[in-house]
């Protein structure tokens, strides 16, 4: 596995890849890599020609700038959790100024509204922080596929949007949650959980399947009162839950057959705030 640090060696890389029509695909990430992570390079090791990772923890998508500091960075590890997984045939680790050459300014998109529902509401910018971030690797690691873990899934929608606005020839798959044997979403945020905490957090997954269940026999109004009970506890606090449409990620009050939805959900955990969604049958 090849390792590059800067955009020149890795623009010579690409290149080079394209001029021997190699079929490439692709998954960002702002590194802390887990096995979810790993699944998607598993998604694309199986559609193209040569795999490529990158790690880039981007400033313009935190509103919080505790949370940035926060965020962890554990490159080594990284690098080494790629090479074993024998998925990967590049990582590209870019500077800020190979991102921003320009300094860090956010690009503004127009997203059709997604934007603006569940985290958008109270992230003002942070989506066009992803669309940034992301439409600049994009343009240069050029890929014909890339991958996006559904655990993120408004973030998922972004970029299927990013690619029409933009005009760029991807395509855009979404991999499966990968989840802990407790079911827990992994998440790099999951390493700031202590094990006490870790076993707790088992029972928003829990209630996402018991949600999928209420969901054919109760109204929506009913589903939510019982969240909120479930989540009346001292070690959690239930930020948001709600159901929406997969499509417009509008919050819904009743259902339709002729439409597909998904159960949204955050939870603090201490200090940690953990996200997790569900498809509804």
């Amino acid at each position: 596995m090849q390792v590059f640090y800067d955009r020149q060696s890795f623009s010579e890389y690409i290149n080079a890849l394209k001029e021997q029509n190699k079929k490439i695909g692709f998954a960002p990430t702002m590194g802390a890599l887990h096995a979810g992570h790993i699944s998607l390079y598993n998604a694309a090791r199986k559609e193209n020609d040569i795999v490529i990772s990158s790690i880039f923890v981007n400033p313009t998508q935190f509103n919080n700038p505790e949370d940035l500091e926060k965020y962890p960075r554990t490159i080594e590890d990284d690098i080494q959790k790629l090479e074993s997984s024998n998925l990967v045939d590049a990582v590209y680790i870019p500077k800020v100024e190979d991102i921003y050459p320009n300094g860090m300014e956010r690009k503004h998109y127009d997203f059709g509204g997604i934007e603006n529902e569940m985290e958008g509401a109270a992230r003002p910018g942070h989506f066009d922080g992803v669309g940034t971030v992301v439409e600049e690797l994009f343009l240069q690691v050029k890929p014909d596929n890339a991958y996006f873990g559904e655990k993120d899934f408004q973030q998922l929608k972004i970029i299927e949007k990013l690619v029409d606005v933009t005009d760029l020839d991807i395509k855009i798959h979404g991999v499966k949650i990968h989840r802990e044997e407790s079911g827990l979403a992994m998440s790099s945020r999951n390493m700031r959980l202590s094990e006490k905490e870790k076993e707790a957090s088992s029972v928003i997954y829990k209630t996402l399947k018991k949600v999928d269940e209420w969901f054919r026999v109760i109204s929506i109004p009913e589903i939510k009162k019982r969240v909120d009970e479930v989540f009346h506890r001292d070690d959690m606090e239930l930020e948001y839950f709600l159901i929406a449409d997969e499509n417009t990620l509008k919050e819904v009050d009743f259902f339709s057959t002729d439409h597909s939805y998904r159960a949204f959900i955050v939870v603090n955990v201490g200090k940690v705030r953990l996200i997790d969604n569900m498809h509804l049958n």
